[in-house]
């Protein structure tokens, strides 16, 4: 007689508490992954005119730095991320910029007022001419920042002799630059360019000090992540780890369904039903084969 297999409709509830666990813990490093993408945005420069702040983005966006570009009443302003405040900051300073606002002779002598002294156009003609130097030597190729001091001729007091004219350069540039090229181009422009030191003798009362500056970190390249922008290098580690922990959500998901769907007492009841009738159709076949073996047995017998 067959044996019917007959499973209780209900049985003790598997547990699920490690499943949810796992997926809770998944589900927090997603969402700080996420979190961490997203940084605030602080202020790199303020007040700043088109023309410089256009600059300080071309730079910054070579190194990858992503630069937030907003007009205002008082200038342009930008912003970076908090985390990329550091390595903006640094790149701009070994680019030289912000590029420090020069005046013309013009704005220099403007008058204030209805009289000047003769030392106050002094002072105005020296800084005029000394910033029209440093405008001039940026031009150059790879001159990041250039000053200029000049000294015109002066009597000291009656009856001395008058202090010749004299100029103090300094230069800071951006390697490769050729020194040996560029500083008899900047004595020539500086001594044609103040009373008092045409020629050679004027040239040799120029002084020239050109400086190297640091050069910025090697710059990152940059790739999207999605909606966020990633380390390259560090682009295939970031995506197998987010699809690691997407595939252990969606396990985890899976099973917790599966056995969601296992304890319904309808599925219970159907699987049950369903590993019944395999057992005895298992049986059936079981008394057939020994039915049959036992015939053939038997016609054996007779035969002898």
């Amino acid at each position: 007689m067959p044996i019917l297999f007959n499973p209780p409709l209900r049985g003790p509830a598997p547990r699920a508490g490690r499943p949810w666990h796992l997926l809770r813990v998944t589900c927090v490093f997603l969402l700080l992954a996420m979190l961490a993408a997203c940084s605030k945005m602080v202020i790199l420069q303020a007040a700043l005119n088109d023309a410089d702040a256009n600059e300080i983005i071309l730079v910054l966006n070579r190194k990858g730095i992503e630069v937030d570009k907003q007009k205002g009443k008082e200038g342009v302003t930008l912003l970076v991320k908090d985390v990329e405040l550091s390595r903006a900051t640094e790149t701009m300073n070994a680019a030289g910029l912000p590029r420090r606002s020069l005046s013309n002779l013009g704005e220099v002598f403007k008058k204030q007022g209805m009289i000047s002294s003769p030392m106050e156009e002094r002072i105005r003609y020296i800084h005029g001419l000394s910033e029209e130097l440093e405008s001039t030597m940026l031009q150059f190729d790879n001159v990041v920042s250039a000053r200029v001091h000049v000294v015109l001729p002066e009597r000291i007091a009656p009856g001395e002799p008058i202090q010749p004219s004299s100029a103090a350069v300094f230069v800071k540039y951006r390697p490769p630059l050729d020194e040996d090229a560029v500083m008899p181009r900047i004595r020539r422009l500086v001594a044609s360019s103040i009373p008092g030191l045409s020629g050679d003798d004027g040239r040799n009362k120029v002084s020239v000090v050109m400086m190297p500056g640091e050069p910025p970190t090697p710059g990152i390249e940059w790739t999207m992540f999605g909606p966020f922008t990633v380390a390259a290098a560090s682009a295939t580690g970031l995506a197998l780890t987010m699809g690691s922990l997407f595939l252990i959500a969606l396990s985890s998901l899976g099973y917790i369904g599966l056995q969601r769907v296992l304890r319904h007492p309808k599925v219970a009841h159907m699987l049950a039903n369903f590993a019944a009738r395999r057992i005895k159709k298992a049986q059936e076949k079981a008394q057939e084969k020994a039915k049959a073996a036992a015939q053939a047995q038997v016609a054996g017998g007779q035969g002898t």
